[in-house]
């Protein structure tokens, strides 16, 4: 098949709907509104619906309501406008429900501007919302790589009955590259026979999220804990580059930030530094082990990221303390160059800013 050269938004969109994601309900935002653009006359060819709704939190609500019929759901939208969608998003997870949730990432914290970042890592790996719950969330190097994870997100969002988030930051969504469609297979899901369909011939279905009795809220509270437990078992994603071999520092970054990282590490190879890169796919779950695993091949990490140290966190946790953890970054919409963390390599190689 030939391959297409498309903006990553639209790309996110047709594979979406490639994916059987035919309910869209959204809200322009830059740096992600070609995703609604594009869905607004792509829908109505595929029989879909795409519907903008009044706001980023009544879209959220929709979804909720769409995903408890047992559609299959989704919507896109970027930073702050992901921010009030969370009060639901915690709804929606406590209700056992699945959606897909695209976030194109632009830097804040507040309105911030439009240009690329990766300050949303803890809005997405660490809830976001209120209380005990997870998404899977993953994390896209590529336009290409966004649009195989599209139908992943799906089938993930349905097989555990939780939402599935899809981060990325500006520029992949705004950058255009070849791309091809190939269909996916999955293993058959279960019917979702919880789904409020109306109760002709059986029991009524109820979704809700309000406990009033503390023993049946703690009850929840521990069955999605074992849910999130089986993704830590059966979810982790990560790809490994330039790892087979004693290294001086292990590179740990994600998103179009590790593809800085690869072109970093050929020129510290041609230094005669050699340098590797381990590259969450999944943020959360979390690789931490092979993180670790790694990290005792390597005398020291360097977590580089599109903000001021997020991930490097996770990255800490995974090591504990027997490695060094470092950390460079860049702000504000500013991205790390690859000269930029050649000379953090360096630095910190010969003992700076310890």
């Amino acid at each position: 098949m030939a391959k297409i050269l498309m903006k990553g938004n639209e790309a996110i969109a047709e594979s979406a709907v490639r994916a059987g994601g035919l309910l869209y309900f959204g809200y322009p935002i830059t740096p992600q509104s070609e995703i609604a653009e594009y869905l607004a006359h792509r829908m109505p060819e595929v029989g879909g619906v795409f519907l903008q709704i009044e706001s980023e939190v009544a879209v959220a609500n929709v979804l909720y309501g769409a995903a408890g019929a047992g559609a299959r759901v989704w919507t896109s939208s970027s930073s702050p406008g992901i921010s009030l969608m969370m009060e639901a998003v915690s709804y929606i997870a406590a209700a056992e429900l699945p959606c897909v949730i695209v976030n194109i990432v632009r830097c804040g914290p507040g309105l911030g501007g439009i240009l690329p970042s990766q300050g949303d890592y803890f809005q997405a790996v660490k809830g976001g919302g209120h209380g005990d719950y997870r998404c899977l969330v993953l994390a896209p190097c590529s336009v290409q790589e966004a649009v195989d994870l599209m139908p992943l997100a799906f089938d993930r969002a349905d097989r555990y009955r939780n939402p599935v988030i899809v981060i990325g930051d500006g520029m992949i969504g705004q950058m255009m590259e070849p791309v091809e469609f190939t269909e996916q297979q999955f293993p058959p899901l279960p019917p979702k026979d919880w789904a409020t369909t109306g109760c002709q011939g059986r029991k009524p279905n109820v979704i809700n999220s309000l406990y009033l009795d503390p023993v049946e809220e703690e009850k929840l509270n521990f069955k999605l804990a074992a849910k999130y437990e089986q993704m830590k078992k059966n979810e982790v994603r990560y790809e490994k580059f330039r790892t087979d071999r004693e290294l001086e520092c292990l590179l740990v970054a994600y998103g179009t930030t590790a593809r800085v990282c690869k072109t970093a590490i050929q020129r510290l190879d041609d230094e005669g530094i050699p340098t590797g890169l381990l590259r969450p796919i999944t943020l959360f779950p979390f690789p931490e082990e092979a993180i670790y695993e790694l990290s005792q091949r390597a005398r020291f990490l360097l977590s580089v990221e599109m903000s001021t140290g997020q991930m490097v966190e996770d990255v800490r946790l995974a090591v504990g303390r027997s490695k060094p953890v470092y950390f460079y970054g860049r702000a504000g919409g500013m991205v790390p160059s690859p000269e930029e963390v050649v000379d953090a390599v360096k630095r910190y190689l010969a003992g700076g800013d310890r």
